[in-house]
């Protein structure tokens, strides 16, 4: 089983949970991989107790499966679950997008549009985590500036599962080169206030990445 690093001895459940969540997005967990106890125990330098309890919470995001008398395993999502997840991000991020046209300054616009080259520069390098840290950026941008707290925390509660989505998608080679243009449609559209441009792109972008993991599930 992969190791993902000693974790200082002072070190609390959040950041134990912030370790295993960080495993499981940047792929070095697949979904379906059973995670055992005694090695992560190992790996990170804490106790069993603070593993369960930060994978209880990982199993309220979803990220984690519990099977009785075997132990946690990385969660495994259908391509109906996919759909599902899918559906409700691209109304909500095509929401968020429209907003943001309207009423982000003009510096947070700035702000999204150098988190869309560092995405660039990241895709360049083909590092997943990376390219998956950049587009966390930009959504923080947006959804920060979007003037609806409630669409953010809506989208927030979804993104530990899109991440594992979205990892099969991001460096996908035939999508890549699309998704990059698509954010720079979506910077334009910040850039010239045009929100109805900026909604059906970003829904578009979602829908896209939808076919794409889809279709990687199915493989």
């Amino acid at each position: 089983m992969a190791k993902i690093g000693l974790v200082q001895p002072d070190t609390l459940r959040q950041r134990v949970e912030d370790a295993v969540r960080n495993a499981i997005m940047s792929g070095l967990y697949l979904p379906g991989e059973r995670l055992v106890e005694r090695e992560l125990c190992e790996d990170l330098g804490v106790s069993r107790a603070s593993l369960r309890e930060a994978m209880r919470r990982l199993e309220a995001e979803k990220l984690v499966e519990i099977i009785p008398h075997k132990g946690p395993m990385v969660a495994v999502i259908t391509a109906d679950e996919a759909r599902q997840i899918y559906a409700l991000r691209a109304v909500l991020e095509g929401y968020a997008a429209h907003e943001f046209a309207l009423i982000a300054t003009e510096n947070a616009i700035e702000e999204f549009a150098a988190a869309a080259d560092a995405l660039k520069d990241a895709a360049l390098k083909n590092s997943r985590e990376d390219v998956l840290q950049a587009k966390a950026s930009l959504y923080d941008i947006m959804l920060g500036n979007c003037g609806n707290a409630l669409a953010q925390d809506v989208l927030k509660g979804l993104y530990s599962r899109i991440n594992l989505l979205r990892a099969t998608s991001l460096l996908d080679p035939s999508r890549l080169p699309k998704s990059l243009a698509e954010i720079a449609e979506l910077t334009q559209a910040f850039r010239e206030r045009d929100a109805g441009r900026a909604q059906d792109v970003a829904s578009m972008h979602v829908k896209n990445a939808c076919e794409v993991a889809l279709r990687n599930l199915d493989e």
